[in-house]
């Protein structure tokens, strides 16, 4: 086990930030990603994974450096949406717990075993939400149906936060879908998942940091300054667009996610 390193001198900083090439490029990345996912509920780790995947970083380094960053991010993110009213606390409550099990899980499984699962989970969770984006998509110019219970909501936040530490992303398009798809609204849908994130994403982060140590914290910086600029003027416009125009935008999100994840795993 690596221990956990925090040197980081102001000199080291200061000479990121002065330094366009490296520090201002993934504030740009970090300010879209966080964007897309206080708005849509998803998104960060779909944007954030591209990008650090194209740097020939390792999987789990790039999951750390993803849920380092996303966990001021989201907090930020969180903590907009339920100053305006966003959040459905009782929903809240049903995400926490099995969404930061789930977390652990899956950075301890990535953290000792790399890629040796992810071969058949990452494709399969990929196929079925393509098909759960076709159907938002399609939804969203429908007339809206009744509301329905969401059943095993706890093994669906489980699942949520294990697949968003194991492949660096998940956790937005699996449970925001799958809640969206059962006829709730989309304003408190996406607040409370977003407010529940910040704590999957700091359980991740934390077991990360216990496992693997601190790195590449040059790209996480970056991704932090832009995800914090971001989340309050994301958290101001989810409610405020159209319900019609924010489910389009989930499923034409999920539906990106989808093709790229089949894509790296069977291009």
């Amino acid at each position: 086990m690596i221990g956990l390193t925090l040197a980081i001198s102001w000199e080291q900083i200061w000479e990121v930030v002065s330094s366009a090439q490296t520090f201002y490029l993934f504030v740009a990345i970090g300010f879209v990603a966080q964007l897309l996912d206080g708005l849509l509920g998803m998104g960060y780790g779909v944007v954030t994974a591209i990008s650090l995947m194209s740097l020939n970083m390792s999987p789990a380094t790039v999951s750390a450096s993803i849920h380092t960053a996303e966990m001021f991010a989201s907090g930020a993110s969180g903590y907009s949406h339920y100053r305006r009213g966003n959040v459905n606390r009782r929903l809240f409550k049903a995400l926490l717990v099995p969404g930061v099990l789930g977390a652990v899980s899956g950075a301890l499984l990535l953290s000792y075993f790399g890629q040796h699962f992810s071969a058949w989970v990452k494709p399969t969770l990929a196929a079925y939400l393509l098909l759960l984006g076709l159907r938002i998509l399609r939804q969203a110019f429908q007339q809206p149906g009744p509301s329905r219970p969401v059943k095993h909501i706890g093994w669906l936040a489980g699942a949520g936060g294990f697949l968003d530490s194991f492949g660096g992303g998940g956790w937005g398009p699996l449970v925001t879908s799958t809640l969206l798809m059962r006829g709730r609204a989309p304003q408190y849908v996406i607040g409370s998942v977003s407010l529940t994130e910040f704590f999957v994403t700091f359980a991740s982060a934390l077991t990360f940091f216990t496992t693997l140590g601190f790195s590449h914290w040059q790209v996480v910086l970056g991704l932090i300054v832009g995800g914090i600029a971001a989340a309050p003027l994301a958290a101001r416009l989810a409610g405020n667009l159209p319900v019609r125009w924010m489910l389009a935008g989930v499923g034409l999100m999920v539906i990106v996610w989808s093709l790229w994840t089949l894509y790296k795993a069977f291009g």
